[in-house]
């Protein structure tokens, strides 16, 4: 991603960057205002689109060695449910989604796990 980004003429990368707020004139994005975070110096930039990345790195290691990932790190489940490689334990979102990584997925896969633990819960009691 980051190469077919810097190889776009169309895009600027501002490095060492924040935004501070997004402006708009009630229904179009017009501008961000902007920081740069070493200078502390502030601009409005004039944009009309904003799209957030923060990578593609599952953050799961804190299950390193206990639940069983992929050669990439996600957490692997089984086919059609949430379930990981322990009895008990469900994974959802993007620690498991390599395909979509999407918000909708998370949310998706956030009721399956919530739904299958319910159901492992109430079996346990019998």
């Amino acid at each position: 991603m980051q190469k077919r980004v810097k190889s776009n003429p169309k895009l600027e990368i501002l490095f060492e960057t924040v935004s501070l707020e997004a402006k708009g004139d009630g229904r179009f994005l017009t501008s961000l205002n902007i920081q740069n975070v070493k200078t502390k110096e502030t601009r409005d930039l004039e944009v009309n689109g904003l799209f957030y990345a923060i990578g593609h790195t599952p953050a799961t290691q804190v299950f390193k060695g206990q639940l069983e990932t992929d050669e990439d790190g996600y957490i692997k489940t089984t086919p059609g449910t949430a379930a990981t490689s322990i009895p008990g334990i469900f994974a959802a979102g993007d620690v498991q989604d390599k395909k979509y990584r999407q918000a909708i997925t998370s949310a998706g896969t956030g009721c399956m796990a919530a739904l299958e633990a319910e159901h492992f819960v109430s079996s346990q009691e019998a």
